[in-house]
């Protein structure tokens, strides 16, 4: 049933296969868990609260994901987008969590808006091929900085911005034999790759106390409940300027993610079309705006596709039935949080390395010959990982050819919408 319903076959996978994917992904993914709580906590809203609704909202959004659109993707309250939300909004702007959520709850309405009207799908479509190949090499060089940091092995320099970690700390170690465990088992063609580097990680680390075990650890709990962060809306500055600023920048940074995100992924999976757009990219917008907007009634921040789905595809994945597995990890986690919270930061990072060689491997696909498509495509991919945005790498792409384009006489290729994208990008740096 589950072979007919998601057509695994027809995509030449196994139901093994996408499984192992699904379980990969939720590994690289389970930081989630531990991380949006501590930083909206740092909001003031109740931590414990806060990992319910996290991983609530990543179980819909997701569940959305897997039946709807029947993708390969996972999605989770997205990180920056949190640290702007308790940062940037409430400790920053002066504003409370009760009114970021309100921002939240509004641009997830939107979206599904602008998604029922094939905005969001129209935006996807437009961008040209070239730079949805080269959203996948910035992801790709993205997701491996962030592995490299996750690592140590890449760390902050007040002088050069960053530079080389302590060979020694073993945080490095644990991340370097975990790189070397995946590249061997690839190399060998071993299944689930990336899932035993992980596990194989962990349990090195044990040895070199980066991986942690509480004297307190239990294996199984109850989930914290909700109630103090669940509907807890404050609309009477709705109509604020301020409400506006905020709006407009969640509702920019998770569509542009998300965005690059599906294109980056799809390209890399082979599963664009001939016309190179994503299959049922609109039921995937619609995963997206339903988790933002149902995040935001149980208490979390902007939900978005997360770029960790490329571990999986990785791994084999490509169908729905990979989200679904990852739905149905989040909810094991909710009861045995513990368990996955141990998980050090240096056994995931080296998977999200390797995947980062993985997504490069479009830049072959990418005209260079041509420098109205060769330079955007090289500013998409370079901004990504020096900005640590998704979005701002196709900012830059996308400005820079209409700019080419229309100064070399070429404005014939540029789609319509490009141009509106184009004005609102110029709004948003100099307005």
């Amino acid at each position: 049933m589950l072979d007919k319903f998601f057509k695994i076959t027809e995509n030449n996978s196994t139901l093994k296969t996408e499984i192992i994917a699904g379980i990969t992904t939720f590994m690289t993914m389970v930081y989630i868990l531990a991380v949006n709580p501590s930083i909206l906590s740092a909001a003031g809203m109740d931590k414990d609260a806060v990992f319910t609704a996290t991983a609530v909202s990543t179980i819909i959004a997701t569940l959305v994901m897997a039946l709807v659109a029947k993708l390969p993707f996972a999605l989770a309250p997205g990180m920056g987008l949190n640290a702007f939300f308790a940062f940037t909004v409430v400790l920053g702007m002066g504003y409370s969590w009760q009114f970021a959520l309100t921002a939240v709850f509004l641009e997830g309405v939107i979206f599904i808006l602008l998604t029922a009207f094939n905005i969001r799908e129209l935006i996807v479509n437009s961008i040209p091929l070239n730079l949805k190949h080269a959203v996948s090499v910035g992801i790709g060089l993205f997701i491996a900085f962030i592995g490299l940091k996750g690592t140590g092995l890449i760390v902050d320099n007040p002088a050069t911005l960053v530079g080389l970690g302590d060979m020694k700390n073993p945080t490095v170690l644990v991340g370097l034999a975990g790189v070397l465990i995946i590249g061997v088992l690839f190399a060998k063609k071993v299944k689930g790759a990336i899932l035993i580097g992980i596990l194989a990680s962990t349990i090195i680390g044990l040895f070199v106390g980066v991986t942690l075990i509480p004297e307190s650890f239990t294996v199984m709990s109850l989930p914290p409940s909700i109630e103090p962060i669940f509907f807890k809306f404050d609309f009477s500055q709705v109509f604020t300027f301020d409400m506006l600023i905020v709006l407009f920048t969640f509702l920019f940074v998770d569509m542009f993610d998300t965005v690059g995100t599906l294109v980056g992924v799809s390209s890399k999976a082979g599963m664009l079309d001939k016309d190179g757009n994503v299959p049922r990219v609109k039921q995937a917008l619609f995963a997206d705006a339903v988790g933002t907007t149902v995040g935001a009634i149980l208490g979390t921040s902007t939900v978005t596709t997360y770029v960790e789905s490329a571990a999986g595809v990785a791994e084999g994945g490509k169908t729905g039935m990979t989200a679904l597995t990852v739905a149905g990890m989040f909810t094991l986690a909710l009861f045995f949080a513990p368990v996955f919270m141990i998980i050090p930061a240096a056994a995931t990072a080296p998977a999200l390395i390797i995947v980062g060689l993985f997504m490069i491997s479009p830049i072959m696909n990418i005209d260079l010959d041509d420098f109205t498509e060769s330079i955007p495509a090289f500013f998409t991919i370079i901004m990504m990982p020096l900005t640590y945005s998704i979005a701002e790498g196709i900012v830059f792409g996308m400005l820079s050819y209409v700019f080419l384009k229309l100064l070399t006489g070429r404005y014939k290729e540029i789609k319509p919408v490009m141009y509106v994208i184009a004005i609102l990008f110029l709004i948003k740096f100099y307005v």
